[in-house]
């Protein structure tokens, strides 16, 4: 018989037809009356369905009564009207094979709370849980939100490589890619060979795929990006990773409002969708997470974003006299504190724009004051920046004036370069950080749980 997901089992009301669903057992009560009721979940859904094993089962004294948090099992049986409160259906068993046994003295994960904390270091268990699964579910009907967004708007997902040549954000932070042997790396002059090395030259695992979307934005139009980036910060933070997977999209003929305008609508929609088909896993986190969850999440939802220019938000930020542990000074970054007080002062979410210039990567496009960038991030509340992005540099002359500022090298960028060279026109994008904004979901104050195996400064189990 076809096996049946225990969230369709629920939701049905084929009362008296056979079915079979296989999971794992969470908890097992027995009765005086000579039967058993096991709560089984198989993961569809944080809901469990209860069983009902009559003594009369061939297995019920040697196997059923044994049954503990963690064996899996295969039920077939009766579905029922379930008499029991909180419930709707229950299976009669008429036959309860045991796959796995779990070992009680050893099973790491038993009837009663757990850290966190503890979690992390049995990663590939901690999916068992409630709130790992509900998270785990999230992050699933998210990626789906995402690329539905973009595919309804009629833009094309590029795979962009992870392995690189260049550095998106000018910044000294990747990983290196390489095939020498470490215990004897040739040297010329003093300094590594690249020419003996896989790619003969450096090569990195990338921090962003921007560069190569806009290549294809220039000839298809919009595109976006959805997969891993790697920064080899050492940052050992609740909020920093070293392995996290970014949403990028990049569209010809767009400038900077236009931009703002898809940011503020992609975050919503996306929001929507996990509150519309994640209802229960959101009630779970609301109920044992953050109890004002889901009333943050739809808050987002329901207002308008707040805009001003990065010289408006340190006009408020220098009224604040105390409380900051980052100094506020125009030229300065806004930091996370900065960013959760601006958020607080207008109460809703906010977009900050036209950045200086010396604090932005190279291919933000200049403005015409010369000293700010049309750069944009996007701040909600709790969590700080969110989206971060800007009209790209389609000058020429502009953008190799900036690359060189940036003391990187013009060569390593002259594919780059071409495209300003070769039909430019205005275009921009932006970058989502996927992990903070499933933080931002689930209320989780961790973004090592998030992701299903986090990759941090001297962490690389599973």
């Amino acid at each position: 018989m076809k096996r049946k997901k225990i969230a369709e089992l629920i939701e049905s009301g084929d009362f008296g037809s056979e079915v079979t669903l296989m999971g794992w057992v969470r908890t097992r009560r027995d009765s005086k009356g000579g039967f058993s009721f096991l709560e089984i979940n198989d993961g569809s859904t944080i809901k469990n369905i209860q069983v009902l094993a009559e003594g009369t089962l061939a297995n019920y004294a040697q196997e059923i009564l044994k049954l503990t948090t963690g064996c899996s099992v295969i039920v077939k049986g009766i579905l029922a009207e379930s008499p029991g409160k909180g419930q709707k259906v229950e299976v009669q068993a008429t036959e309860v094979t045991v796959v796995g046994w779990a070992d009680p003295e050893k099973y790491p994960l038993q009837k009663k709370r757990h850290s966190f904390e503890h979690l992390r270091t049995i990663a590939h268990l901690r999916p068992r849980t409630n709130t790992f699964g509900a998270v785990a579910r999230i992050r699933n009907a998210m990626s789906y939100a995402i690329h539905t967004f973009f595919q309804d708007r009629g833009f094309i997902y590029l795979h962009s490589p992870i392995i690189t040549g260049s550095n998106c954000e000018g910044a000294g932070d990747m990983f290196n890619v390489t095939t020498l042997d470490l215990q004897r790396v040739p040297n010329k002059d003093g300094r590594v060979d690249f020419r003996e090395d896989f790619f003969g030259k450096p090569a990195n695992l990338t921090v962003s795929g921007q560069l190569e979307a806009e290549v294809y934005a220039l000839a298809l139009g919009n595109v976006y990006t959805f997969g891993p980036t790697f920064r080899a910060e050492n940052s050992n933070t609740s909020r920093h990773l070293a392995e996290f997977w970014m949403i990028e999209p990049e569209m010809a003929f767009c400038d900077l409002k236009e931009n703002l305008d898809l940011a503020e609508e992609f975050i919503k929609t996306i929001l929507a969708s996990v509150l519309r088909n994640c209802t229960d896993d959101m009630a779970f986190l609301n109920r044992f997470v953050d109890k004002d969850l889901i009333a943050t999440v739809d808050d987002v939802i329901n207002s308008s974003f707040e805009h001003l220019t990065y010289t408006e938000a340190i006009e408020i930020l220098s009224k604040v006299r105390e409380g900051f542990e980052f100094p506020v000074g125009w030229g300065k970054d806004i930091q996370s504190e900065h960013e959760r007080y601006l958020c607080g002062h207008f109460k809703r979410s906010v977009a900050v724009t036209d950045y200086p210039k010396e604090i932005k990567p190279f291919y933000m496009k200049v403005n015409k004051d010369g000293r700010t960038v049309r750069a944009m991030d996007i701040l909600l509340p709790g969590i700080g920046e969110i989206i971060g992005g800007s009209q790209r540099e389609d000058d020429y002359e502009t953008l190799l004036t900036r690359i060189k500022e940036m003391n990187l090298d013009p060569a390593d960028y002259w594919w780059y370069l071409d495209l300003r060279k070769y039909g430019t026109v205005v275009h921009s994008g932006f970058g989502l950080g996927f992990e903070r904004l499933i933080q931002f979901v689930t209320g989780l104050a961790n973004i090592r749980d998030v992701i299903p195996f986090p990759r941090t400064p001297m962490n690389l189990e599973f």
